[in-house]
Formats: structure tokens, sequence, C-alpha cells
């Protein structure tokens, strides 16, 4: 029998077709994923809190460029959200190469994501499945437009089965504020192939890993403590390790993994070393996405998660959305040689 969470119908837990988009699942897996190297990966911002645009450019990072009319045409749009768009590449051996791309998270605006990649000029033509972080609506929140725009039944969305539950936080002063889970019914409305899974997964042929639930291994990451969830019987109950928090990573040949962490509800470290584990692979490449250490309650954890980070020495870090404004200064001056700024519109050029 189905059940349901805010009044939309939700697949049975753990549902998953193996083959779907050229997944494979965990338990078609060794302890160790096999994760295809690739030679290049690009990663566009196209949903993130900020967007500068006399932002300077860098080898890596390339930002948009200015025109005559930047100032009175379409300009890019910046939200309480976070999206990414990963294009990886291989090169054969006959010479030529192979690209494929996935959305990672879909922003809070219904259509803020599709007109961002508008006024950069992005299709959708080789994207070949969309990955869900966790289900808190910032990066949920365009998915159903992104499907229509894409217009192809079938398409692979890979989620933990968590992301269904609704949720709230409960902010000391006594605020509350509400996380609606997405829509499983508007979602299969539009012929969009649902594949939950709790692990790891493999995605784009193996050169894509979806890490999973990620474990929770150091002593100070507390996940998200002011956070609840609905029960099955209408209840709130504490939901405090958010398990449903997933990052991608990619093994970039010669320079080590590439990790996108869009909000690191299971705290960044954390994810880094899970993706360390089951790659097999120590040499962290880049790290971009959110670090969840904005406000009074994830701040006192700057110190030593930006202390952890340097040992484990990123050679490229792009800190977003969430990771706050104090913590992304703090990590501007202790790793002034990796640290970029991100910004909506910046693609990100990983080699």
């Amino acid at each position: 029998m189905e059940s349901t969470k805010g009044g939309a119908a939700l697949p049975p837990h753990g549902c998953i077709r193996p083959e779907a988009g050229g997944l494979r699942a965990a338990n078609q897996m060794s302890a160790a994923v096999n994760l295809i190297p690739i030679d290049s990966a690009d990663v566009t911002i196209l949903d993130d809190n900020y967007f500068d645009l006399l932002l300077a450019g860098s080898e890596i990072a390339q930002r948009p460029p200015i025109r005559w009319d930047s100032f009175t045409s379409a300009s890019l749009r910046a939200e309480h959200g976070y999206a990414l768009l990963l294009t990886v590449r291989r090169d054969s051996e006959g010479g030529g190469s192979e690209s494929a791309s996935i959305l990672y998270d879909a922003g809070l605006g219904r259509d803020t994501v599709q007109y961002n990649m508008d006024v950069l000029g992005l299709s959708v033509g080789d994207l070949r499945a969309v990955a869900l972080s966790h289900g808190h609506a910032d990066h949920h929140g365009g998915l159903e437009g992104m499907f229509r725009r894409i217009g192809r039944r079938g398409m692979p969305l890979v989620l933990h089965p968590d992301v269904w539950r609704e949720r709230k936080i409960v902010f000391p002063t006594g605020v509350e504020m509400h996380l609606p889970p997405p829509s499983y019914n508007d979602l299969d409305r539009e012929g969009v192939e649902i594949i939950e899974e709790r692990g790891p997964s493999l995605l784009l042929d193996g050169m894509v890993l979806i890490t999973g639930q990620v474990e929770r291994v150091t002593d100070f990451e507390p996940g998200f403590p002011i956070h609840q969830a609905r029960t099955a019987e209408g209840a709130w109950e504490p939901d405090v390790w958010v398990w449903d928090d997933q990052a991608v990573v990619c093994h970039v040949k010669g320079k080590g993994l590439l990790v996108l962490t869009s909000c690191s509800h299971s705290g960044v470290i954390n994810v880094l070393l899970h993706a360390r584990r089951i790659t097999g692979i120590d040499q962290v490449y880049g790290v971009v996405g959110g670090m969840h250490l904005t406000g009074g309650l994830m701040e006192p954890l700057i110190p030593r998660t930006l202390a952890e980070l340097a040992t484990i020495a990123p050679s490229v870090v792009v800190p977003g959305h969430c990771t706050g404004w104090k913590a992304t200064h703090e990590l501007s001056r202790q790793m002034p040689g990796a640290y970029i700024q991100s910004s909506v519109g910046t693609r990100l050029h990983f080699a």
C-alpha cells in the first residue's frame, strides 16, 4: 500500500531500476566503487546565493563575459538555492572524446535554473540524468520545470528515499520554517524515472558517482540539530542527521577526486572522508558546494572544519550556498591558493 507525506503519494522505499540512465546500484558493486577516471570536468553554477557581474576569472573559473549591454540585458539571478551542471569528458584511444552531463539539484525558484540556462545560452541536449542532494526545497524547487524543459520521458532522477519526508526547522527563537518535500505525483506526471537508492550509484557509464547515504565518522559535525521531520502518524520528531544528504564525485585523471556537495548536512569533512573511503582514492582535487557553516548554531564548527579541510588539502575549494560569510572569508584567508569565489554563471574547469 502506498504511503503519503504532505498529501503526495510515495513509491515503495528502496525501489530502483539499476539499468536506468546507465546507473548501477550499490549491491552490484564491490566494497570500493570502480569510478572510471575522466580527462576533464566542467561544473557550471546554475543557481547560488550570490552573483557578481565584475568578478575576475582564472584558469579554472571562467566567468560570464561582460558585454556592452550587460546592465540593460537579461541578468543572471541569485537566490537561496543551489544547482550545478556537471559535464564530464573522456578521451578515446582513437583520438576522439565522449562527453555527457548531469544536473545536480534544481535550485529554489520554479524557473530560476531554466532562466539562468537561457541567459548563459545552455541547452539540455546532452543531459543524461538528474541527482538530488536531499529533500529541502532550496534544492528541488525547480525540478518539475526542468523536467518539463527537458521534455524526454524516462529521464532518471536519482535520490535517497528520505527526500519525501515533510520537514521543518525550529529556530532557538521558536520561529518555525516549513521544508516541503518534492511532489512524487508531479514528478511522475512529467514521466520522470524516479530511482531511489540509499547506497552509492554510478552514472554515465561509471564516470560519475552518487555517494548515497554518507557515513558519519567525525566527532564534531552534529548534523542539523534544529531539524525535524513528520512521522507517518503526523507527529514531529527530531531529524538531526538528514540521512538523504548525498554528494556527487568524479575522478579526474592524474589529479584526484572532484566532490560536489550541495549542502553538506552530513558535515563536509564526513562527505570528503566518505568519498575517499568508497572510491579507494585518497587525493581530493576539488570541492565545490555548500558546507552548511552559516548561522549562530553552525559557526562554532568553522575552526575545526577548516583545520580538517586543510589536512585533506584539496587543490581547489569553491564554497557556496549555505557555507556562510564568516566561513567563506576565513577559508579564503587560510587557503588562498585553493579558494575560488562562487558566483552564478561561473564555469569551473577541472583537468
